[in-house]
Formats: structure tokens, sequence, C-alpha cells
């Protein structure tokens, strides 16, 4: 039992452990709500499909009320501080609160601010963290290869803006796996040698012999004009195509946290071949970790 879910480095190994456990539980119906008649407020500063749906489906099941919060027609456009607004939800009757925002450490500003037991669960911050899709890809992993300890774990694509790569860096490490970051200079972050991973700016070279290849997508969205300008010809180089898997990484694990952009990291004929159906499965199984993470916020009561 945790109050809050803030990134992956604050988690041990046991308790992520625990947390697979209960996700492959739901998974498997062999586990009951406790957090039943609980209130969770989903707060999404940021578009979302998958985290967004999949946490409101979560609650859901665990038979918990859920409030989508409208960011437009809330009273931050009217000047109200983030402290005032999370108290008066409490005191309102909401448990928890699931926020995405663009903010770095966003949720540990709030709970700097704010008097009362509120609870949270980052479902993205900035370009810092995204425990839930860490822990839920993890679960994908185990499910295809048994164990990450040892093996060759390849990230490739926008890791400068990755908040995904960042804390699946962080899960990884905690249990051995060998993690490579493969981007060109554009997308690279500063100071790259803090990551304390492989480096690659060359795909083939990178996913050669890999167990998982993850792809990320180019993140627009948090570009400058500088580096829109580098990126023209991105796909030229990067673009996964199943002639390029099959050559290098046949027996490779493919994934993405999505939303995907077809035919820029990937072709189309990759993404909806058998391999592109692990994409899917990695959707689903973000159910279920998300309602492990709920569940466990509140206990939880084995069948």
């Amino acid at each position: 039992m945790f109050n809050h879910l803030i990134d992956i480095e604050r988690l041990s190994t046991e308790e992520i452990s625990d947390i697979i456990s209960t996700a492959q539980a739901f998974k498997k119906d062999t586990i009951t709500s406790s957090a039943k008649g609980k209130t969770a407020c989903l707060m999404f500063f940021e578009n979302s499909t998958r985290t967004h749906c999949s946490f409101e489906l979560a609650a859901k099941k665990l038979k918990m009320h859920v409030l989508n919060f409208d960011i437009g027609a809330s009273s931050f456009s009217k000047g109200e501080s983030i402290k005032d607004t999370f108290e008066n939800l409490y005191f309102i009757g909401v448990d928890a609160v699931i926020l995405r925002h663009s903010e770095n450490k966003i949720i540990d500003r709030i709970l700097e601010n704010i008097s009362y037991p509120l609870k949270f669960v980052n479902a993205g911050d900035g370009n810092c963290a995204h425990p839930t899709q860490a822990l839920l890809d993890y679960m994908t992993m185990l499910e295809k290869i048994g164990s990450v300890e040892g093996k060759k774990i390849v990230i490739a694509g926008d890791v400068a803006h990755s908040r995904v790569a960042k804390s699946n860096l962080a899960l990884l490490k905690k249990f051995g796996a060998e993690v490579h970051f493969c981007a060109p200079e554009y997308f690279m972050p500063e100071n790259p040698e803090k990551f304390n991973v492989i480096w690659h700016d060359n795909l083939e070279e990178a996913i050669s012999g890999a167990d998982v290849v993850m792809l990320l997508r180019v993140q627009n969205e948090r570009l400058d004009s500088e580096t829109v300008k580098k990126c023209g010809n991105y796909s030229d180089k990067y673009k996964l195509s199943s002639e390029i898997l099959n050559k290098y990484a046949p027996n490779a694990v493919l994934m993405h946290p999505g939303p995907v952009n077809r035919e820029v990291e990937i072709t189309s004929e990759l993404l909806d071949s058998t391999k592109g159906v692990t994409i899917l499965e990695q959707a689903r199984n973000g159910l279920f970790v998300r309602m492990a993470v709920l569940n466990k916020m509140f206990g939880e009561k084995d069948e």
C-alpha cells in the first residue's frame, strides 16, 4: 500500500514486482477491488487516449467513482491557486487524483503546498516521468521474454523529450537489463553520459541482436523551430521496417508506448504485422497495471 505513484525511482524492486503480480491477478480475475466506493479525479492538462481511457476504465472496474476534470471549465481560468483547487477537491470527496501535466515534477510541487492527504498518480509529467507506462511495458516484457536481466533492450527515437524512455530506463536498470538508447544528435538530451546507457546514432547497429526494440514517436509539440528543421529527414534513417527488423533482430519483441506515427518511426506494414500485435497488448496490460496501482493505494484483498 502506498499514497502516491510519482516516479519509478522511488519504487523498490519488491514494490514493482508486487504491482506486476497484482496486475497479473487482475488479468486472471483472481483478486477483488479494495478501492470500491473511493473517488478518482482524472485531471489531464495534455491530450491522451491510452492513458486516460485505461485509467478511467481501471477505476470503473474497481467500482470507484470517477470524475473527469474539465480543465477549460475549471476555476483555474479564474485564477484559483493549485493549493486551493486540490484542497477543495479533497473536501468535496476526491480520494485520488490521476494527473497529467506539462510541468516536470508537478506532483512534488503540489504536495509541498497542500495540507490534506490527497493521493496522486503521475499519468505523465513533462519530459520527466511516466511510471505506469514503464510498469505496463515491464509487464509486457515479462510475458514475452520471461526476464529482462541481461537482456538487450533498445529504446530508439526522440529520447530527449521522452518521459517514457526515462521511466523505462529507471525500471530496467533495477532489474539488470542492458539498456541501449538510439537517437540522432538532435534527439539526444544534454549530457547524455549521465544516463549511463549505451548510445547509438545508427538504428541497424543499435538493434542488432536485441531482445526488445521499443520505438518512440517524434514529439513535435515539444520541439523548437531549430530542431524541427533538423529532423525533417528523420524517417530516412530511423524508420523501422520488417525488412530491417528481420535482418538485424529477427527474434526481438517490438514495442511502442503510443501514439504511433505511421511511416515516421515505423512502417505501416510492420505495425500491422504479427510483430505489431505486442503494441496492442501493451495497451491492454495498461488497464491491469493501472487497476493494480489504484487498488494498492487503498489496500488489497485476495479472493
